[in-house]
């Protein structure tokens, strides 16, 4: 992390951004008088994942998808086996899919309360300005306490104990199969899950306790989540059942306006009905929007097409959560927040201690379901393969899978649009909201740049997911007709890692690199070009 005073340089540097998954960096550009003028949330990483798909066999999907990021490998390996099921037109025995959803749910608790202690959490437990070295899963178990510490670390490594016993791994699950999974659950491995599962649910309301009393006992720490420059009025997106309570394994997606007002509720397989991408030219990350809106630029309100996903989301799109317990939560978080829906970015981080209960209880419904241990857990498919959706609420929001194959389940094409890809658009926006107004130029903090940072931090996102296209893609026909600018006020750009003339890309042009800035390659190694107007400017 860099600052220097704006009589030296006119851009603050915040590299590498900390506590999320995948490598990103906010640059901040200032003007004459030290105030921000536009902020970049950057992704300079490329896994490209949908290309290494291409050639493979449809069943291989799981695991190569899994490997994308070791975070959430569970997610991606379930909504691979989803689009699996989907490819070959199957439908699993309920105990198979039981499983399934069991081994997600125990995925989702562990994952929620990573967020919460290690990564999102020290903002609030240790404090949004207190020094950097102690904003981390340290300084959380000192403000907590050993024995607190203690027990988030047990019950996480009890929870992957039993995603490695029903999955075959902790990490990188292989049960996953078209039309159901591999492996049976006896009644020994249901026992286990009851024990594990009913202390997740204690856990999960000791989290909701720890949560009151260190964020909404701290007037400060409420001002904060519900302050203007962490807030933003956008559609919101998420899977909901048959009741249109929030479902994390299965059902419909539902969209609702910055108004709450229902816009849309369509099935997996009509998702590119709905949802759009586009690329631009200062990341590798795509940027979703509502097709029915339309992109109208990095703007909130109900005329803008971007939307959010992610445990906000989720439950401003659903009317309810299915459990007990999580439902109860539910009802205090909109009633202590004005209603639905809630526009507060840090509010993602209540919202998923409430998923974190709802993700707890459904386990142990799960676990304590007779019908676990049936012996009968798979469909044999016999369809020959063309097409599939698989679709899936990952931690950090919606998450797709689609494939296209030969007669012989070899993959031609691959989308995947990941939860980051959805958030994309909100998470630039939120980054540069509370950098132009938290960011005072004439006087740079470390504390005033994280708070900079929590405004992504919010949305736990997974930038080694969301990373799939090379920039330029559409925007280098408009570069080669109009140069990168080297405008006065900034620093020109400066070339880091030159691409070698008349290399061809992909099917694209020969790099015309040696005499232009129009190369989709080049145009990321530069230094980010003055920043491009907003629409209608």
């Amino acid at each position: 992390m860099s600052a220097q005073d704006t009589t030296v340089r006119r851009r603050i540097t915040i590299d590498p951004i900390t506590r999320l998954e995948g490598h990103g960096k906010i640059d901040i550009f200032l003007d004459e008088q030290g105030q921000v003028e536009r902020a970049y949330f950057q992704v300079p990483e490329l896994r490209g994942f949908e290309e290494f798909a291409k050639g493979r066999l449809a069943e291989d999907m799981p695991q190569i998808t899994s490997r994308i990021c070791g975070v959430c490998p569970t997610a991606h390996h379930m909504a691979a086996t989803k689009a699996l099921d989907s490819l070959y037109q199957v439908t699993p025995p309920p105990a198979g899919r039981k499983i399934r959803e069991l081994v997600y749910s125990t995925f989702m608790v562990e994952d929620h309360a990573l967020h919460f202690y290690f990564l999102g959490g020290p903002d609030f437990v240790v404090g949004p300005t207190a020094p950097a070295a102690e904003r981390n899963v340290l300084g959380v178990i000192a403000r907590v306490g050993v024995e607190v510490g203690k027990k988030v670390i047990s019950t996480r490594r009890r929870l992957r104990e039993l995603v490695a016993l029903a999955a075959g791994k902790p990490g990188h699950p292989v049960f996953g199969l078209p039309g159901g999974v591999a492996k049976r659950l006896t009644a020994e491995d249901q026992a286990r899950f009851c024990e594990v599962a009913a202390d997740a649910v204690s856990f999960a309301q000791f989290t909701l306790e720890v949560f009151h009393k260190i964020v909404l006992g701290n007037s400060a720490y409420t001002d904060l989540i519900t302050s203007d420059e962490f807030t933003h009025r956008t559609h919101y997106m998420g899977m909901v059942d048959e009741h249109n309570q929030v479902n994390f394994y299965d059902g419909a997606l539902r969209v609702v306006d910055p108004e709450g007002h229902r816009v849309a509720r369509f099935s997996p397989g009509e998702y590119l009905d709905h949802v759009a991408e586009r690329v631009e030219p200062w990341s590798y990350m795509k940027f979703c929007y509502l097709k029915n809106v339309g992109w109208k630029g990095f703007v909130d309100g109900a005329d803008s097409g971007v939307y959010s996903v992610a445990p906000l989301a989720r439950l401003n799109a659903a009317e309810g959560m299915a459990t007990p317990l999580a439902q109860r939560a539910y009802q205090e978080y909109f009633t202590m927040l004005g209603g639905k829906p809630v526009h507060h970015t840090l509010a993602n981080h209540w919202a998923r201690v409430i998923e974190l209960i709802y993700a707890a209880e459904r386990m142990k419904e799960l676990a304590e379901d007779p019908e676990i241990i049936d012996p009968n857990v798979r469909t044999i498919p016999t369809a020959t393969p063309t097409e599939g959706v698989g679709i899936v609420e990952a931690p950090r929001g919606t998450l797709i899978h689609h494939y296209w194959t030969d007669p012989r389940g070899v993959i031609q094409k691959a989308n995947l649009i990941v939860a980051t890809q959805n958030n994309a658009a909100r998470i630039s926006m939120s980054v540069e909201k509370a950098a132009k107004g938290l960011v005072d130029g004439r006087k740079i903090s470390d504390g005033m740049l994280n708070m900079v940072e929590m405004a992504f931090r919010a949305y736990d996102p997974c930038l080694g997911c969301a990373t799939h296209s090379l920039p330029g893609q559409h925007a280098a026909h408009a570069a080669a007709a109009r140069p990168l600018r080297r405008h006065g006020r900034h620093p020109a750009p400066r070339l880091r890692r030159p691409c070698p003339p008349h290399v061809t890309i992909g099917d694209r042009l020969p790099c015309p690199c040696a005499d232009s800035a129009a190369c989709p390659r080049c145009l990321l190694s530069h230094d980010p070009p003055h920043p491009p107007p907003r629409p209608g400017q």
